[in-house]
Parts: structure tokens; sequence; C-alpha cells
């Protein structure tokens, strides 16, 4: 480790969680939240989802498998902050080139270890996920009454809006023949960047598309440019009621009939494009196993999660979209664990969207498919059953 200098973790509720330094020394806000993956830290952290969030890990042991150049989901460590127990003393990986601590320390994340991760966790269940602070070294002996005014002074994560801060700043493009394609497409997407991670890219470049990705501040005519046979919006971080230009942006898509898909943030624009509310959930689904009920075909997916928000619309019923242009809409997926919305889909649009993360990096691969179903969609988008699992009259 690289010190030893006190640290704590203070919630916005007044708890205090003593510890050790991990990472940087110095001082971090930001919203509080657990992920229970038993690995894919370095993904975690590079998610750019989690960005002004102090992730806390459930997994006891962290670090153990060091970091390396390959497994990066953005261009660097987003997290406002990192809470583990048990970092490993030492890196053991073939494919690690430096430790966690190291990395850490290099992005000047502050961090905090032994800490009873099990009790900050219950906490948040109980109480939902709150502001916090991250303070290490000499600031960390100041009196907490004050450490608390500053965890209270900062904003909450509802009305926050945070894609334009993470998002590519220019265009690039995902080739297929970079990944195992011909080098002529098999078709053109133009992917809007709220926080898009790597492998998502990468997964539709396998399939034969050629992905232009745009920055979060692209607009219709940008998306036109680039002649796209579909559009894709990313995850990303923030309260999708801030949104409103990536809303209008997809509602002038869906009016021009160009197919769409959407994971996660793109979800909830969907939603919200389609005239539906979004809301703030206690404490969020993060992981890589979440249990997901697939409604077109009675399944069940284990999913790789990361969303504090979700549409509030209704599940086990076809309705009217509240835009009533758009037709009719069905929620296509559902958390089995509480019966949060994880899916809608459009029966009389090209266009479908699911709120977990079928690029799955890491984590299980049972929602690949998704992609398969949104390059079905891409070459013949006048057939319907690619993104709704049935015929364009099913319910």
């Amino acid at each position: 480790m690289s010190t030893t200098a006190p640290a704590l973790l203070v919630l916005e509720d007044g708890t205090v969680y003593e510890g050790s330094a991990y990472g940087a020394l110095g001082t971090r806000f930001g919203e509080a939240v657990f992920a229970t993956g038993m690995t894919g830290y370095q993904e975690t952290l590079t998610d750019p989802s989690y960005a002004r969030q102090i992730v806390v890990q459930t997994a006891p042991h962290i670090g153990n498998t060091g970091v390396n150049d390959e497994d990066p989901e953005s261009r660097r460590i987003w997290v406002a902050g990192y809470v583990v127990r048990d970092a490993a003393r030492r890196p053991s990986n073939w494919r690690s080139t430096r430790s966690l601590d190291e990395e850490l320390v290099d992005q000047d994340v502050v961090g905090i270890r032994d800490v009873d991760t099990r009790a900050v966790t219950r906490r948040l269940r109980t109480a939902g996920a709150m502001r916090a602070g991250v303070f290490s070294g000499e600031v960390a002996s100041r009196p907490r009454a004050e450490l608390l005014d500053e965890v209270l002074s900062q904003p909450t994560m509802e009305g926050s809006r945070l894609a334009e801060e993470v998002s590519t700043q220019e265009a690039y493009v995902v080739e297929p023949g970079d990944h195992g394609w011909s080098d002529e497409p098999l078709a053109v997407v133009a992917a809007l960047d709220l926080g898009i991670k790597t492998m998502t890219p990468v997964r539709m470049a396998e399939r034969g598309l050629r992905v232009h990705v745009l920055p979060a501040s692209a607009g219709f005519a940008e998306i036109r440019e680039v002649a796209p046979d579909g559009v894709f919006l990313s995850n990303g971080p923030g309260d999708p009621a801030t949104a409103a230009s990536q809303v209008e942006l997809l509602r002038q898509v869906l009016d021009a009939g160009i197919p769409f898909f959407g994971i996660c943030f793109g979800n909830q624009i969907l939603g919200r494009a389609l005239g539906f509310g979004t809301y703030k959930l206690p404490f969020g689904h993060r992981g890589i196993n979440q249990p997901v009920m697939d409604h077109a075909t009675g399944k069940v997916e284990i999913t790789s999660q990361n969303h504090g928000f979700a549409v509030d619309a209704p599940v086990g019923e076809t309705v009217t979209a509240p835009q009533e242009r758009y037709g009719r809409v069905v929620v296509s997926h559902s958390s089995l664990n509480d019966g949060v919305v994880e899916g809608l889909r459009c029966l009389d649009l090209p266009a479908f969207s699911v709120q977990y993360h079928p690029e799955a990096a890491a984590g299980p691969h049972d929602s690949a498919h998704l992609f398969d179903r949104f390059v079905d969609l891409l070459i013949a988008p006048t057939t319907d059953s690619a993104a709704t699992g049935g015929t364009p009259t099913d319910a």
C-alpha cells in the first residue's frame, strides 16, 4: 500500500466509517452507491455511468488481479471515490501490469480501505443512496461536524446533467474490419455517446456494423450527415429528467422512422421521448448478477446493470404511448428483484431499449443477443419481429 494514513467515509445522514487511505490523498464528494460485482472492478471504475459517485464494493477482496491496459471501459477512471474492505497487498495475475493502488494514485482517485463495507451497504439499502465524502490524510483529523457540513453542501444526483461531461468531444468511427468482420459494413449506426462503454461499439462492430460515435451534444443534422441505418443511445450518468435535448433528438429519430436501440440511459431517454416519466430508485441496481424477465420469451437473463433512475411505465399491459403519435408500447423486460422496468419496445415503430448492459464487460453474456436483434432491425426495418419478439400485431 502507498500509505497508511487515516481516512473517513462520511454519509449525509451523519454516519461515519473509519478506515485507511487507499489511492490518492485528499477529499472527494459524490453520491454513495454500492456495486455487487465480485469481479470486474477495473471496468466498474472506468464506467462513465459512475461519474460523481462514490462506489462501495460489496465483494470483500479488491485489487487481487491488478490493473491492465485492455480492460478499461473508457479513457479514465470516473468514480468520485472508492470504498473497499480488504485491498490486495500485491496483485497476482498474468495480465496485470500494475497495482490498483498505483492506478488510483496516478489518476488522483481518493479511496478508503479497511471499511466494513457490509455495514455501509446495509445502511445504503435502508436509507437509500446519499451524498457522501471521502476524506483521507490530514483532512480526516478535522472535526466531523465540519466534514458533514461539506457533504451536505454538495448537489444531489437528482437534477444533475452529466452526460456532456463524460462524453467524447470529437466524433470517431469504430470499423467492423478492425473486429473480425469484412471491411464492407453490413449497416451504419450513429451512436450518441452519453457515457458509452468501450465494449458497446465493439460488440456492434463484431456483428458487421460501422459505428459513428458522436458527442452527447450532437443534433439531428449531425446524425443525418453519417447517413445511418439506425441510431443508438448509450448508457451514461445523471438524471434523465435533465436530458431534454437528447429526448427531443430521439423524437426526431422516431418521427423519421429510423430504427433505434438504447441501453441504460438510452432506455430512460426512450421512455421520456414516448411521454413516460422517470424517477430515482432508492439505491439503484449496480452489479453483474441482476435477474431480468424477458416477457416475450418467458426466459430469465442474468444481467449487468448500473443505474439509479428508472422509467415509470406500466408492466404487464400494452398501452398507447403518452405521446400518442408513437403508437403502442409494451414493457418488454422487468426486474425479478423489485419489478422495475428493464426494457421497452414499440409495437408500431422500429425501436426498443433495455435498462441493462448487453455488452456485459464485465458480466454475463445472457443478453448479447440484443445486438443481433438490432442488426436484424437494421437489415429489415419494415419487419417489427426483431424488435418486438413477435409479429407487428402482437400484444
